[in-house]
C-alpha cells in the first residue's frame, strides 16, 4: 500500500457517493453499496492474499473514530498477529459461551411458536402446511437445531442457494417465512442485530441474483379440452375417493383445497348448490356453486361416512391424492389445478357465455372495485346453465352452447 497518498478529510468522505471502495487514509477505505450503505473497512494483505476487515457503518463510526480502530489492527499487524484470525477466535470463543450457558431456543423452536401464533390469521390449512413443510424441509437440516440468535446470512444462504435458480418460487417464498421467523426471535429479544434473512439492504442481495432476472413464469399444465371426454371416461371407471373427488372437482370447476375440504352440510341436493365457506376460498369471500346434474348424480350415488365428503386415511383427503390419481391416467405433467384453465378454455372458445359468467363460476372478482360494490349478483341462475352444458360436453352430449 502507498503510503504517500493523502488522507481524505471528513468533508471529502461525506462527498463520496459512487458505488465501490474507496481509499480514505493508510489501509482504511470506505465502502458504498448499491442501497447507499456506507461502512468502514481495513484492508491488509498476508502470503500474498489480500483482505478486509469491516470496522462498522459510517453512520454508527464517525471517521476519527475509524482511524482509531485501523491503527489498532495495523498494530496488531506489526506484532505479527492476523485481525482476522483473531476475530475468528473471539466469535468462536463466545458461540461456545453461548451454547454452555445459554437458554435461547432453537430456530426450529422459533418457527413453531411464530406458526402458532400467527394459525388464526391464516386462511386455510394449506397455508399452514406449506410454512411448516417448506421450514421443516430446507431450512431444519441447517438450522433447525442451531440457537436462533446464531443464525447466520452464510447459513441462510446455504439453504436458498441450491434452489434459488431451479425453484425461484418456493425459494422467495422460504426467505420470507425465515425473515419473519427470525423478525418474531428479534422481537421476543432472542437474538439481536440485523435480520440475515432480509433481502432489501442485507447482504443476501449480494449473494445471490433477484428473484424477478431468474424466475420464468409456468403456467399450470392443463388437458386440452378436446381431450377431456376420454378422460372423464377413464375416472369413471374408477372407485377411488380420489378419483370421485377429481371429477367433482373438474365438473365445478374448482381448487383442491376447495374439493377436500367440502362437507356435506355445505351441499343442498335439492336446490343443486354447494355453499363454500369464506375461509376456504382464495379471496376469502363465499362461494356459491352451480351444481350441474352430473355432479349433484355424483354425490347421491356417495356413501356419507363422514362429515367430510372425500375422508382421507388421516382425516380428509391429501392434496396429492388427486395429483396422483391424473398421474396414474395421463403421465404427461398435467396439474389438477390446470382444470380450471380447461373449463376456462373450453368455455371461452366454444360457448358464447358472457366472460362475467365464466369468471363468476371460477370465482374470480369481475370489473374494477367500484363495478364489484354496485353489482352484487353473482350470476347463479345463468351460471348452472353453463356448468350444466360443460357437465354435458364432458360425458360426449353437448352441443355447441350458447
Amino acid at each position: 500500500m502507498a503510503q504517500g497518498k493523502r488522507a481524505l478529510s471528513a468533508q471529502q468522505v461525506a462527498a463520496l457517493s459512487d458505488n465501490g471502495t474507496h481509499r480514505v487514509d493508510n489501509q482504511l477505505y470506505l465502502q458504498i453499496r448499491e442501497q447507499g450503505t456506507r461502512s468502514w473497512v481495513f484492508r491488509y494483505s498476508r502470503n500474498g492474499k489480500t483482505h478486509w476487515i469491516g470496522l462498522g457503518r459510517a453512520s454508527d463510526v464517525p471517521l476519527s473514530r475509524a482511524k482509531e480502530l485501523a491503527v489498532v489492527e495495523r498494530a496488531k499487524l506489526v506484532n505479527g498477529g492476523s485481525p482476522i484470525e483473531e476475530r475468528r477466535a473471539v466469535k468462536e470463543s463466545l458461540r461456545l459461551e453461548r451454547q454452555v450457558q445459554s437458554d435461547v431456543p432453537t430456530f426450529a423452536w422459533c418457527a413453531g411458536e411464530y406458526i402458532e401464533g400467527h394459525r388464526a390469521s391464516w386462511k386455510n390449512q394449506k397455508h399452514i402446511d406449506q410454512w411448516e413443510s417448506t421450514l421443516r424441509m430446507y431450512a431444519g437440516p441447517v438450522i433447525g437445531k442451531l440457537p436462533v440468535d446464531q443464525v447466520t446470512v452464510d447459513h441462510v444462504y446455504k439453504i436458498l442457494k441450491p434452489i434459488w435458480l431451479t425453484k425461484p418460487e418456493t425459494a422467495s417464498r422460504l426467505r420470507g417465512r425465515i425473515e419473519k421467523v427470525l423478525g418474531w426471535a428479534g422481537a421476543k429479544k432472542y437474538r439481536a442485530g440485523e435480520n440475515p434473512a432480509r433481502w432489501q439492504g442485507g447482504e443476501l442481495s449480494h449473494l445471490l441474483p433477484a428473484i424477478g432476472k431468474v424466475q420464468k413464469i409456468e403456467h399450470h399444465k392443463a388437458v386440452p379440452h378436446a381431450e377431456m371426454r376420454g378422460l372423464m371416461a377413464d375416472l369413471r371407471k374408477l372407485e377411488s375417493i380420489s378419483a370421485k373427488a377429481l371429477i367433482l372437482l373438474i365438473l365445478c370447476a374448482s381448487r383442491t383445497g376447495e374439493i377436500i375440504g367440502a362437507r356435506w352440510n355445505e351441499i343442498d341436493l335439492d336446490a343443486a348448490t354447494w355453499i363454500i365457506p369464506a375461509e376456504r376460498m382464495k379471496a376469502g369471500a363465499e362461494h356459491r356453486v352451480a351444481l350441474s346434474s352430473e355432479a349433484v348424480k355424483l354425490l347421491k350415488s356417495m356413501e356419507r361416512t363422514s362429515d367430510l365428503v372425500f375422508p382421507g386415511p388421516r382425516g380428509k383427503l391429501s392434496n396429492m391424492a388427486m395429483l396422483q390419481c391424473l398421474r396414474g391416467i395421463r403421465g404427461t405433467g398435467e396439474t389438477v389445478h390446470g382444470f380450471r384453465a380447461t373449463f376456462s378454455t373450453w368455455a371461452r372458445d366454444e360457448t358464447d357465455y358472457p366472460r362475467e359468467l365464466i369468471e363468476a363460476s371460477l370465482a374470480h372478482a369481475v370489473g374494477n372495485a367500484v363495478e364489484q360494490a354496485y353489482n352484487r349478483s353473482d350470476y347463479l341462475a345463468k351460471r348452472r346453465s353453463l356448468m350444466d352444458a360443460w357437465a354435458a360436453y364432458l360425458a360426449g352430449k353437448g352441443q355447441r352452447p350458447t
